[in-house]
């Protein structure tokens, strides 16, 4: 991150509106637009300051390879902090439950990373489930020391008031509209079925809820 790009970036209310809101849930150009009443034009040099001061990163959609999602970035570990600063987190919710396809990968570590973190509850879903969590998912938790939950279910077993958050694409934009939830584009470590992938949606995922906790848990 380049600080001193990084601050004239954030002096902008749209471009700091835009980044806080990245703070818990990645958002499309498109969505980005409509949320904050933009043209494409204003829409694309938004983005593009914020992505030259080194604060956001856009990545191709799995699911709709003509859509494309910006993410605050994760590897920065000063980004989020700063991005932060005058945030009102709101109430904190009863429980907070992780969403992918199968409910086998990516929800089960981020529910398993929630859990190691915070004192409100957490659960995981799928709107397909698989039988049975990945066995790359099982070995990497058990590296890590992770808490999975071995029961897949779906996602109709959630409750109305649960803090819904996607971390699939595919669930994301194939869920029935209108269902409250935030959005993580994470990719699918399943698709490569590489030791590396699952390492990588980890470390990612790892980031995300911390991220989310701080702003839950004020």
């Amino acid at each position: 991150m380049d600080v001193l790009r990084a601050h004239q970036a954030l002096s902008d209310p749209t471009r700091l509106g835009i980044a806080q809101a990245l703070l818990t849930h990645d958002l499309s150009p498109g969505e980005v637009g409509e949320q904050w009443e933009l043209s494409t034009s204003l829409v694309a040099h938004h983005v593009g300051v914020l992505t030259t001061a080194g604060l956001i990163v856009r990545r191709r959609g799995e699911h709709d390879a003509r859509r494309s999602y910006l993410s605050l970035r994760r590897d920065d570990p000063e980004v989020a902090p700063l991005v932060a600063v005058g945030v009102d987190p709101g109430p904190a919710p009863r429980r907070v439950a992780f969403v992918c396809t199968r409910n086998s990968a990516r929800s089960k570590l981020a529910a398993a990373h929630w859990r190691r973190i915070s004192r409100i509850p957490a659960v995981d879903a799928g709107t397909a489930p698989a039988p049975a969590p990945n066995p790359m998912t099982l070995r990497i938790a058990e590296r890590r020391g992770l808490p999975i939950d071995p029961t897949t279910r779906d996602v109709a077993s959630l409750a109305d008031d649960d803090l819904v958050i996607v971390v699939c694409d595919h669930a994301h934009e194939q869920w029935q509209p209108g269902i409250p939830r935030l959005h993580w584009s994470v990719s699918d470590p399943v698709a490569s079925s590489a030791a590396s992938a699952f390492d990588t949606a980890c470390d990612e995922l790892e980031a995300r809820v911390t991220t989310l906790n701080r702003q839950v848990s004020q």
